[in-house]
């Protein structure tokens, strides 16, 4: 089974090789061999965080979550291979976090309260509406990156010199009664279910983004204007690939977003371990939400935090489907280094942005050539 090398143009939206469930992949796909993807991954071991310990009223128990928090999100520099044990044993003699620190600052939250069915509801109306014929799907597409709703497959249709195997269906969340109104009518339960589950996950991002805030020693930096900031939900679809070592379903990228939540139907998410340089999968424990710190907690924390590179990778066997919900501020909030982590020995290291800066960047700007929005804040001291 070989590549076939058909023009860019013949790829967008709605005439896409995934859309259209092509047994070979395209030349328009392959990435470059030193990008491509392991078929046999090391496995990323992902700090565990409780909820449970997070919301509790013992104040004992509670700082000693903020502190995991904050080991899981700090970085321990550039080049620097360095591991930390990090295991705290209830007085039941349960553990409750255990994890190998390395400068992933990536978490798997567990009794984070979303029911088991309500997520496996919002999984399979992702699947409903993504089995639905293409004419129906297609009543979504857009160009627009600002578009309330939108339907797609590339980054930036017609544009992106590589195209990837995903298709996606994006929408905005927050406030849900504002936007709900414009979400998909088919699947017929899609608004409901979708709509329970980002109501409940943004309940715990916001948690975990006040959380975070309070690992900095900023509470309550930023509460309000976090509650009534964006709520993006970006429900992605990853068909079966024929050739999943030379094709990917997401180019490397950091999240905008201050912090993103996911739930994922099966493995395929995988992330860069700074400490090695190496690519690793990151496992799908039943249940869990995997949360990651995104561009502009990287911007809050004046670097301390680093936004987490990552891909999706495909398969051959199966098609697998992630629901990403990416919180912000608000459209036009800009976001900026806090003023107490700034000083003499720790100068200013961001510019300000907002979400609409981020907008702007991706309209202009192609990622699969690894251009990086955090990159274009930076400020070189």
């Amino acid at each position: 089974m070989g590549l076939r090398g058909e023009s860019s143009g013949s790829f967008s939206t709605g005439q896409t090789a995934q859309e259209k469930g092509l047994n070979y992949v395209p030349n328009a796909y392959v990435i470059p061999t030193p990008q491509r993807p392991s078929l046999s991954p090391e496995t990323a071991i992902v700090p565990i965080i409780d909820m449970a310990s997070l919301r509790s009223n013992d104040s004992a128990e509670r700082s000693l979550a903020i502190e995991a928090l904050r080991k899981a999100c700090i970085s321990l520099g550039f080049f620097q291979v360095k591991f930390q044990f990090f295991t705290l044993i209830l007085e039941t003699g349960e553990i409750y976090i255990s994890y190998l620190l390395t400068s992933i600052c990536f978490l798997q939250i567990i009794n984070h309260g979303i029911s088991k069915t309500v997520m496996e509801e919002a999984l399979s109306q992702a699947r409903e509406f993504f089995n639905l014929p293409l004419k129906e799907k297609m009543k979504y597409k857009s160009d627009d990156v600002s578009k309330a709703v939108r339907y797609g497959t590339s980054l930036k249709d017609g544009v992106d010199k590589i195209k990837f195997w995903r298709v996606f269906l994006k929408h905005y969340a927050h406030p849900l009664e504002d936007w709900v109104d414009s979400w998909p009518t088919n699947p017929h339960t899609y608004r409901e279910k979708m709509g329970q589950y980002t109501k409940e996950v943004r309940k715990v991002s916001l948690e975990i983004e006040e959380a975070i805030t309070e690992s900095l020693g900023l509470r309550p930096y930023l509460s309000s204007k976090m509650a009534e900031g964006v709520q993006v939900v970006a429900v992605n679809c990853y068909p079966p690939c024929p050739q999943p070592g030379v094709a990917l379903g997401l180019p490397p990228h950091t999240d905008y977003s201050c912090i993103t939540t996911i739930l994922q139907s099966s493995q395929g998410l995988e992330i860069m371990d700074r400490a090695d340089g190496k690519w690793k999968m990151v496992p799908n424990v039943d249940g869990s939400l995997q949360v990651h710190v995104g561009d502009h907690v990287e911007v809050l924390s004046n670097g301390l935090y680093k936004g987490v590179v990552h891909r999706a990778i495909v398969n051959s066997e199966r098609t697998r489907i992630s629901i990403s919900s990416l919180h912000s501020l608000g459209m036009d909030e800009k976001m900026k280094p806090a003023e107490e982590l700034v000083d003499e020995q720790n100068p200013i290291k961001y510019k300000e942005s907002s979400f609409n800066d981020f907008l702007k960047f991706l309209s202009s700007n192609d990622l699969a050539e690894g251009k990086s929005f955090i990159d274009t804040l930076k400020i070189q001291n």
